[in-house]
């Protein structure tokens, strides 16, 4: 039989980059400092400072292999959601930080094998039952195929949560009874 596909999000899914790249773009640029709350939209019309652009912001050397775990119950989570499912690993990742991506990953989450780690934004395009992930621009069509999932609630989603009644996981304490209770996969 099959194993359920559980694809889950790297960035600020299990990790958290947009704090982090933030935190990057407020000391380069102090003149026109950004907030966590302020990111309201994927588009790059919250980068106030003319030399910060999505490049500058998110494509700064070593960034992905920085960022802090998401909380205290990510890999435990990920651990038990990988001996039951098919867990793999679907983040968006330009060329050149695809290495630091699997470098984290296998820091962190050493138990998540090469073969389930997959580069590529447009997540429609790949097969899973559940999708954990932050961006609205893969959880939409997830629905809408008829897949489960699961919203990471941010700023950047929020319109979208308030159109769309996704579950939503806050913490991932007890990420992996949610998973089951969702597909169907009660112990």
């Amino acid at each position: 039989m099959r194993r359920k596909i559980v694809a889950v999000d790297m960035d600020d899914t299990i990790c958290h980059l947009v704090k982090r790249a933030i935190y990057h773009n407020n000391i380069e640029f102090p003149t026109h400092p950004l907030s966590y709350e302020e990111m309201m939209d994927w588009n790059t019309d919250h980068l106030r400072h003319p030399a910060s652009t999505q490049e500058v912001f998110f494509g700064r050397p070593g960034l992905y292999e920085e960022l802090e775990l998401y909380d205290e119950h990510v890999v435990g989570e990920m651990e038990k959601l990988h001996r039951e499912y098919d867990v793999i690993i679907v983040t968006a990742a330009r060329p050149n930080s695809v290495a630091e991506k699997w470098n984290w990953l296998q820091r962190h989450m050493p138990f998540i094998p090469f073969d389930n780690f997959f580069a590529c934004k447009r997540k429609s395009l790949i097969d899973f039952d559940l999708l954990i992930d932050d961006g609205p621009h893969n959880l939409l069509p997830a629905l809408e195929a008829g897949k489960k999932a699961l919203c990471i609630p941010h700023p950047w989603n929020l319109r979208m949560r308030e159109s769309h009644p996704f579950p939503l996981m806050e913490s991932w304490e007890n990420a992996k009874q949610r998973v089951d209770e969702l597909l169907g996969s009660l112990d």
